[in-house]
């Protein structure tokens, strides 16, 4: 059974723009966090609540021994999926039975981490029980949280964060370089017109410009890029324009809430009209998403067509909530204007040629001309924002025979050309990730991008669909490449797109009619919720879906067997059974052969792990004799035969388990396939070590780790140091197996520590463990134990693969390491062993250090761990040695 996970990374994001002086709120966090195991920065949205919390939990990493994680819930709406998110960042891959949220407290049980939970307030309810679970359930974890609203725990210690203080326009302002708002402002200028700095000339009216938006750092970034083509007194003037229109709405409205919402309307307005209807198309997209899914939501083309005519759910351009302020005009009988003003010019955007009611059109409502006072005014022309040539008057329109309000649709590289615009104008934030460039809408951003869509009836539904249609192609794609090249790439890219997968998923599982495409896509992602550590949250949506889809379809068929697959996975065999048995009898019905066949894996592997293996090896000998069937997965193939050679090897026919696993290396090997690979040469090196060739089973085992290093399959890695260990003791290296063994349970804990129950799984680690004590006596055992226990997983991995074979009794003889050898010593180690050699105590070593005392107790903890060592003296002779 599978379970990796992609390689990741969650710990504090690298900063890509300055970070402007917010040294008072700097010092408040960490005191509080000195003193509260819950911390909740709030306020407004724009105000800087994420990237504080980045940059206190920067500072105080050095004070968690087990690291620290930020959670991400912008792209998280189900509550259910809130202790999820969490585990998911801890790198956790829990495969018991328990509710989530238990599952998570038990495993940090004795970990000193913390936790910082950014976007809680959508997620209030479930942040609040996360929170008082960890704190009442742990000791050392410590919570710090983002949020416009408190938690309302009585633990909870809140901090509001403020705007950047801004110095009175009108007032002393030679000092104005000491004013956040203002360096910002000019930090952020700089970056579009290169040179721009704070003159006496200008800091007036940048001062008046922060004043006016509050000092929202978001908004003071949005007005920034704004210089690329205004300077600071025509941007002052404009803001003001469409500030005064903003605020006279509800006077309930924060002013704070209302200066950024100015902010954000007027970046709007002076957006072009495709770079409007992308921003509000956009909005339906959860987390970050690359340059495909954006066209794929956004353009009005099918993939390899033309541009469509707008229908239903097609806008080209969202109007705003109101138009912006005009300039004043001369009052009647002022002698400039005395005739009555004429109406306003309707402009229209004309189909592209040849565009008419064809194949591809969607019918639906026409959607309002365009007017000085709607979205497109006279002056978008002039100012070069509108090609003059799409334009024609009323009357034009009608004089060719097209329909007043009838416009071109957005072509795909019209949309690259929009988020391009987009980026430039600061409402896309651009970032690195699996496959190259994605993009990101700030939460604030994406909120007003979808007010504007939800303006016209069934627009929000529409782009919905489209993400989902998307994101249904690309699973399919990615699960008919599974079994080839590429494998820790597309793991990298599913999770880099979770978020929107389980945006489709909740579309399709609450939009009225969509529930057959909502069960067909999570079946879709077997492999991803198998083989990429997401049990627990595929076994969810399958849940809900199987619920919502009850007919007797092949999309069922093969839901029902996921699911089975999935409950397994959690040691609730009963429930696997059932959903398998069921699965099977459907598949059967329905004349649907490779459906049945992947229950019927599904059937065996339940054997396998409930101990039957008699049983297993009838069901396996049987489905690899009758061979792979037409549209069965090549992978549930190959892992047919590791099963196969699993219960051969477990009842002691290596032989046989051997001439299986070669056949299943061939069909591994023909497709450039990895993980099925790694698990097949794992049951080769069982059946080596079943054989006692012991250079063999070390050289398969260790093969194995590798390719399972490749696709970070952390169960994988766990099974593999588990008989590794056992080779260890068997072939008379007991320290190399008391190592591995600590190494080997400490991925578990991250897994599940009662190794699911398995009798088998257990019995082998509980003789690799008596084996090592007979010989080295529990004392040292334990010693060694914890060494490996003190590595971190790719330490471990590299110390396994460097020193493949070492003789029995080369640990004891070997020196101890240090920061050049295979269990390296951090920077940081390395100078607190030196100062614990010169006989400083722990205070003298935070003293000298500029550390907290327990960062410093954290270092020597875990250098006496990674060295085997006992006490201080021992460290102390050790650093002597080096020298």
């Amino acid at each position: 059974m599978g379970g990796s996970a992609p390689r990741r990374d969650h710990h504090l994001p690298a900063e890509t723009t300055s970070f402007v002086d917010r040294r008072g709120e700097l010092t408040q966090g960490r005191e509080l966090l000195a003193r509260a195991r819950l911390v909740t920065l709030t306020g407004p949205g724009g105000v800087g609540k994420t990237r504080l919390a980045a940059r206190i939990a920067t500072r105080v990493q050095r004070a968690f021994p087990d690291g620290v994680r930020l959670v991400h819930l912008s792209g998280v709406h189900d509550p259910a999926l809130v202790p999820l998110a969490v585990a998911d960042a801890l790198g956790l891959h829990d495969r018991s039975a328990q509710p989530p949220l238990d599952a998570l407290v038990e495993q940090v049980r004795d970990r000193r981490l913390l936790l910082v939970v950014d976007n809680c307030e959508h997620l209030a309810g479930a942040c609040a029980r996360l929170a008082a679970a960890l704190l009442h359930g742990t000791e050392g974890v410590r919570i710090l949280a983002t949020s416009r609203h408190r938690l309302g725990l009585t633990e909870e210690h809140l901090m509001e964060v403020r705007p950047l203080p801004v110095p009175d326009p009108d007032g002393d302002l030679s000092a104005a370089q000491g004013y956040p708002a203002l360096t910002l402002f000019a930090d952020r200028a700089a970056a579009v017109v290169p040179g721009f700095r704070l003159t006496p000339a200008n800091r007036a009216s940048v001062a008046r410009l922060c004043h006016r938006l509050d000092g929202l750092p978001l908004a003071i970034e949005l007005a920034a890029v704004r210089m690329r083509v205004l300077d600071v007194d025509q941007l002052l003037d404009r803001l003001d324009d469409r500030y005064r229109f903003l605020t006279t709405g509800s006077p309930a409205a924060l002013p704070r809430h209302q200066t950024l919402r100015a902010a954000v309307a007027w970046s709007h307005d002076l957006c072009t009209l495709p770079e409007q209807t992308v921003w509000a198309r956009l909005s339906v997209l959860a987390g970050s998403f690359d340059l495909e899914t954006a066209e794929a939501v956004c353009a009005d083309t099918r993939p390899g067509g033309d541009a469509r005519t707008p229908g239903k759910g097609w806008p080209l351009a969202i109007p705003p909530a109101a138009p912006p302020a005009r300039p004043a005009r001369p009052a009647a009988g002022s002698g400039a204007h005395d005739q009555p003003a004429a109406a306003p010019t309707v402009l229209t955007l004309l189909p592209p040629a040849g565009a008419g009611a064809g194949g591809d059109e969607v019918a639906g409502p026409e959607p309002a001309a365009v007017g000085v006072a709607g979205e497109l005014e006279v002056d978008a022309v002039l100012d070069g924002v509108v090609d003059p040539d799409a334009l024609v008057g009323e009357q034009d329109a009608r004089a060719c025979g097209a329909p007043v309000a009838e416009r071109r649709g957005l072509r795909r590289d019209d949309v690259l050309e929009a988020v391009a615009g987009l980026v430039d104008k600061s409402v896309l934030c651009r970032e690195t990730g699996p496959g190259g460039v994605r993009y990101r809408l700030l939460d604030t951003l994406r909120q007003y991008g979808l007010e504007q869509l939800r303006r016209d009836a069934g627009q929000e539904e529409a782009a919905r669909r489209r993400q989902r249609d998307w994101m249904a192609r690309r699973a399919e794609r990615y699960e008919r490449g599974w079994f080839g090249p590429g494998q820790p790439e597309t793991a990298a890219l599913l999770r880099a797109d979770r978020d929107n997968l389980r945006a489709a998923l909740d579309f399709s599982l609450t939009a009225p009619g969509e529930a057959l495409a909502g069960l067909r896509l999570a079946g879709t992602l077997w492999f991803h919720w198998h083989a990429c550590g997401a049990s627990r949250e595929g076994l969810y949506w399958l849940d809900r879906a199987l619920a919502a889809a009850p007919g007797p379809t092949r999309e069922r068929a093969r839901g029902l067997w996921v699911a089975g697959l999935l409950a397994a996975a959690t040691r609730d065999f009963p429930r696997g059974r059932r959903h398998a048995a069921e699965a099977l009898a459907l598949a059967r019905a329905l004349g649907d052969s490779a459906e049945a066949a992947h229950a019927e894996y599904v059937i065996g592997v339940i054997r396998l792990f409930g101990d039957d293996l008699p049983g297993a090896l009838r069901h396996f000998e049987a489905t690899v004799a009758r061979g792979p069937v037409p549209g069965q997965h090549l992978s549930l193939v190959g892992l047919d035969q590791v099963e196969l050679a699993c219960a051969l090897g477990f009842l002691g026919e290596a032989e046989r388990a051997v001439e299986v696993c070669e056949q299943a290396l061939r069909l591994c090997e023909r497709h450039g396939e990895q993980w099925v690979r790694s698990y097949v040469l794992r049951m080769l090196a069982l059946a080596h070590t079943v054989l006692g060739d012991w250079p063999r089973a070390q050289r398969h085992a260790c093969e194995a780790l590798r390719l399972k290093l490749a696709v970070h399959d952390v169960i994988g890695i766990a099974l593999t140091l588990d008989l590794l260990a056992s080779i260890a003791a068997r072939r008379g290296a007991p320290e190399d197996a008391a190592l591995l063994l600590g190494g080997a349970d400490r991925v578990w804990a991250d897994i599940d520590t009662g190794r699911w129950g398995s009798h088998t799984l257990n019995s082998v680690r509980r003789d690799s463990e008596e084996r090592a004590v007979l010989a080295l006596g529990r004392e040292v055992f334990e010693r060694a134990h914890r060494r490996g226990g003190a590595f971190g997983l790719r330490e471990l991995a590299g110390h396994v693969l460097q020193e493949p074979g070492r003789p029995p009794g080369a640990e004891a003889a070997d020196p101890p390491p240090h920061e050049d050898t295979a269990v390296p010593l951090t920077r940081r180690e390395t100078e607190v062993a030196r100062l614990v050699a010169e006989g400083l105590a722990n205070q003298q070593i935070a003293d000298r250090l500029v550390i907290a005392r327990r960062t410093a107790e954290g270092h020597v903890e875990r250098i006496l761990g990674k060295l085997g060592f006992s006490n201080r003296s021992q460290i102390a002779a050790w650093m002597t040695a080096q020298r």
